[in-house]
């Protein structure tokens, strides 16, 4: 027992991340009111000036000799009417000041005693001054309770990072799935915090840091927990904005604490989340100096610079924009190593879908496999979303398990939003809404490089009207430039069966068109896919886990601009015409899907299987 206690009373002192106990003590806000009201009723009662007359009246009250003892002020006279009791006390009064000559003779012919001096004594204003910087103090160290991580002003330089005690981390390798190769680069990590001997006995030094690098949602600070878990050590977590403050120093002091408080717990993990908020690469700034983020910086590198990682400790961190870190955080002896964690493949994806369907019931029939293939590009946070509104779905519909269809129906809210039943559509909008799907089918069902169609619907879903879902056959990592113009060209299919049945185009096609465009700009200035413009690219400083989101300078001239766009426009009408070709013939197959949807709503991959291989069979026949 008293060692738990021992216990308990070390992890309140050390732990900087965790609140304290609630004591019974007042709180500093309720004192702080006490003291407000305090202050307001001896202000009233030492400050007190008694009932306010009129000037007139005062007058009067002089000329009838109720008057006793006159103070004239700046503004204001006050003063005491003579004791009408003996029992009682003197009546105070105050009238404003008025420029009056005569008040100074009339005074003295009543022989009252006058003087230029406020009433006030030096006790109410010692009182009141000193209330005011009491509450003063109260508010600054309110302030200070606030913005620190304890009451103390002296801990608002303390490091803000959350401890895990080893036994607090539940998390190992076996939650976290779909990154086997970040997780054998960890393994040697792991082993030198259970073993350093092995390697410090060979006169080995195990790697200051380690970068986890990878797009949002891939599971790098799940993997940081998983490392500490495996290692039965001690976790220190923290994100990279929380070293930033407005205050000068205050980011370099709480570097300096977080790296003090992590060798007196040696061994053990420090891992800070969001690095790129910390360590972007420095500059001059406005003024021509170092701001305050430059100079946590500075101080994290030598930090860095002077850790011994003998002592058990190990650096981690994650980011998804490596490309803007600075190149001092990524030299050998501070993060050694940079480890990728990639989009996991379908069978990651799997792997993924399984460990967190483990406290969900499912119905006999749920296919992973397919589920992991109708998410190519899932993270493993989607793919953890996906579960859960699959999940939810089935308890709205107060089924017992969750089953395929609630799956299904979990992806498509991910990928395209929720259904919108409810919006009233005209016969018209409807018509074009089917053979515009309908289209987008065609298309990739006769383009030899197309992905295959999933599924078909013109329910609305976000903002659009309808959606056609396609299901890759394969992991794909390198495509071709048939297979892009081909995916341009399943794009364009919409718009070109709106032209061909109703002779008129619509708004509809705005993200298709989009998108198309990306695909063929991107093949032009990024691929070296144009024969004009050649082996050339003409992107700089991409990255590339931000989906096309990042610093593009312009590398090239207005001529060559030119050529880019007539380039674009050549990549995108030669498409349009080669998908033309192929609607015009299939009208039939355009015209049965269509009427299909319009009825249906909905075609699921088997009914288009037979729609398309029925009227292909048909026309053979008649031909």
């Amino acid at each position: 027992m008293a060692n738990d206690q021992e216990k308990d009373r070390k992890n309140s002192q050390e732990e900087p991340g965790k609140k304290p106990k609630e004591s019974s003590s007042p709180s500093p806000i309720w004192l702080l009111l006490l003291l407000l009201v305090g202050g307001i009723a001896a202000y009233y009662f030492l400050h007190f000036e008694g009932e306010t007359m009129l000037y007139s009246e005062f007058k009067t009250a002089l000329r009838q000799g109720k008057i006793q003892r006159v103070f004239i002020g700046e503004s204001a006279i006050t003063g005491e009417l003579k004791r009408t009791n003996e029992k009682k006390e003197p009546i105070r009064f105050t009238t404003p000041k008025i420029n009056d000559p005569q008040l100074l003779q009339e005074l003295e012919a009543q022989q009252i005693q006058y003087s230029g001096k406020d009433g006030h004594s030096w006790i109410a204003n010692f009182v009141t001054w000193g209330l005011i910087l009491l509450i003063g103090v109260m508010i600054l160290l309110l302030l200070f309770r606030w913005v620190g991580p304890g009451s103390s002003v002296m801990a608002f330089g303390k490091s803000r990072a959350r401890f895990y005690e080893e036994d607090e981390i539940k998390i190992s390798f076996n939650d976290v799935a779909g990154i086997d190769e970040a997780k054998e680069e960890l393994m040697e990590i792991i082993e030198f915090l259970k073993k350093p001997e092995k390697f410090t006995s060979l006169g080995g030094k195990i790697p200051k840091g380690a970068l986890l690098v990878g797009p949002p949602g891939t599971g790098k600070t799940l993997l940081a927990k998983a490392v500490a878990g495996e290692a039965g050590v001690p976790f220190l977590s923290i994100s990279g904005s929380a070293f930033v403050e407005l205050f000068v120093g205050v980011g370099a002091s709480r570097v300096r604490d977080l790296f003090s408080q992590a060798e007196s717990k040696a061994p053990c993990i420090i891992f800070i989340d969001e690095l790129d908020a910390l360590g972007k690469s420095r500059g001059m700034g406005a003024m021509g100096g170092h701001d305050e983020r430059e100079q946590t910086l500075n101080q994290l590198l030598v930090e860095m610079d002077g850790f011994d990682s003998r002592h058990g400790v190990i650096i981690m961190a994650a980011t998804n924009r490596p490309e803007i870190l600075d190149q001092a955080l990524l030299r050998p002896g501070r993060f050694d190593r940079q480890i990728f964690v990639d989009r996991p493949d379908i069978l990651g994806r799997e792997q993924i879908l399984e460990v967190h369907a483990k406290d969900v019931k499912l119905a006999e029939g749920v296919d992973m496999k397919t589920i992991a293939a109708r998410t190519p590009g899932f993270v493993g946070a989607d793919l953890a979303n996906v579960i859960n509104e699959a999940a939810l779905l089935a308890a709205r519909r107060d089924k017992q398990a969750v089953d395929m269809s609630d799956m299904e129906e979990a992806i498509d809210r991910v990928v395209a939003g929720l259904e919108k039943k409810s919006r009233v559509m005209t016969k018209k909008e409807k018509e074009i809404t089917a053979y515009h799907e309908a289209g987008h089918a065609l298309a990739a069902t006769f383009l030899p490089n197309a992905t295959p169609v999933h599924k078909v619907s013109i329910i609305p879903r976000g903002f659009a009207l309808g959606i056609t879902m396609f299901l890759p056959t394969e992991e794909r990592y390198v495509m071709t430039k048939s297979e892009l113009l081909d995916r341009i060209g399943s794009m364009l299919g919409g718009r070109i069966a709106e032209e061909l049945i109703f002779q008129e185009i619509t708004n509809g096609a705005r993200d298709d068109l989009m998108r198309a465009t990306d695909i063929a700009r991107m093949m032009v200035k990024e691929y070296g896919m144009s024969d004009t413009l050649g082996l050339v690219t003409f992107e700089s400083n991409y990255s590339s886990f931000l989906e096309g989101y990042g610093y593009n300078d312009a590398q090239h001239s207005d001529q060559t601009a030119y050529q880019i766009d007539v380039e674009v426009k050549r990549i995108m009408d030669e498409t349009y015409v080669r998908v033309r070709v192929i609607l015009q013939e299939h009208l039939d197959l355009l015209n049965a899907l269509a009427q299909v949807l319009l009825e249906k709503e909905v075609i699921e991959r088997e009914e288009f299987d037979q729609i398309i291989g029925k009227t292909t069979s048909s026309a053979l026949l008649e031909t």
